[in-house]
């Protein structure tokens, strides 16, 4: 198995969903950063569990507890590693399905892959409680951009077949993207929100859970970061938005609605503003062209598949006997899992920019140490 990500900052992410804790360790932060606990708790408390009718009822607290990497308040150079603690576990709930898979988990594929000694409690290390570390990581990521003016900011762009609007419609400044941020509904038209939350609360009445879509920015961004070809921004982002359960689809700028248009519909015209500077008018390729940034913000929406876990009646296999049985899972499971989603793809988009900014040498010896 191999839960290490990244070239310049690499992290590690261990644990189980009802093991003693989940944590990460994280390799090449630069030395003597500051770290704001008040601003990292901020962040965990936007994916913890718990808060509302809309997430599961499992409560965990989510606090950080830091073990290493750290003295003094800044960090020292040397992997950073942090430990959250697992207090509010059921296990039992899951003795009942041990030997039988879960449909849309990964209980079959974990079940061969490591040979039936995989932890099946809560999904062990296939659940999404292990994304807790990637926004501790990411929130690390995310403090030192903010002192180079990156920002990053998310809303929820679909509930089912109810849209938002999209960052491309609006103009997109630093308090919008805050109040987004601060947000426990993040839309940016709150028209939708009441229709959006109603989708949640029926599927969590009728024993069902329900998808959306998420969409990011990061704003910014000076052209000329990222490869063309296997290291191009797209793939960065790619692979790390992809670690993240449930997220099925990602696309860049108008992504796949490219595919039912004309040329001159998708490229974004480039002008000389009065400054002398390289702009574009649109940002149809979401701030990428040819695996590089552009000048303009990157812009993706990534797709996430309704929680699998559901008390309605489904179709699956004793792997014990060998016998075809119908599972109804209970326990605690979010209806929707897009809202507690945000902060964690905010995160993971983090960890890949700065990691593409160390490989540009674009920070390396200009940190500003606050």
């Amino acid at each position: 198995m191999s839960s290490i990500w990244g070239r310049n900052i690499k992290i590690s992410v261990f644990g189980e969903s009802h093991g003693p804790a989940i944590g990460v360790t994280i390799d090449g932060i630069l030395p003597g950063i500051k770290l704001d606990m008040d601003y990292i708790n901020k962040q965990m408390e936007r994916r913890r569990p718990g808060k509302n009718r809309m997430s599961t009822s499992r409560n965990e607290s989510d606090s950080v507890n830091i073990i290493s990497g750290l003295f003094e308040g800044r960090t020292t150079g040397t992997p950073l590693c942090a430990i959250i603690k697992n207090s509010d576990k059921k296990s039992g709930d899951y003795r009942r399905t041990k030997n039988i898979f879960r449909p849309g988990h990964a209980d079959y594929t974990g079940y061969v892959r490591y040979r039936g000694f995989n932890d099946y409690r809560g999904g062990g290390h296939f659940s999404g409680r292990l994304t807790a570390p990637i926004v501790f990581a990411g929130t690390v990521c995310r403090h030192i951009l903010n002192q180079y003016g990156i920002k990053i900011s998310s809303h929820i762009k679909s509930i089912k077949n109810i849209n938002d609007k999209s960052f491309l419609q609006e103009e997109i400044d630093c308090n919008r993207m805050d109040r987004l941020i601060n947000s426990e509904f993040p839309v940016i038209d709150q028209s939708v929100e009441s229709g959006m939350k109603e989708i949640i609360y029926k599927a969590r009445e009728e024993g069902d859970s329900v998808g959306g879509k998420i969409e990011c920015i990061v704003t910014g961004i000076s052209a000329g970061i990222g490869d063309p070809m296997f290291e191009s921004v797209e793939s960065v982002i790619s692979h790390i938005m992809f670690s993240i359960p449930a997220v099925k689809g990602i696309e860049f700028g108008e992504g796949f609605m490219m595919s039912e248009k004309y040329g001159s519909e998708c490229n974004d015209a480039i002008y000389a503003d009065e400054n002398g500077e390289i702009k574009l008018l649109t940002n149809r390729n979401g701030g990428i062209n040819g695996g590089i940034t552009n000048g303009m913000p990157i812009l993706f929406t990534v797709a996430v598949k309704p929680t699998p876990s559901i008390s309605k009646v489904q179709k699956s296999v004793n792997i014990e006997t060998m016998d075809n049985e119908e599972i109804s899972i209970k326990g605690r499971h979010d209806p929707c899992i897009v809202q507690r989603a945000i902060p964690v793809v905010e995160s993971a988009a983090a960890i890949a920019v700065l990691d593409m900014l160390l490989e540009a040498e674009k920070i390396k010896g200009g940190m500003n140490y606050v």
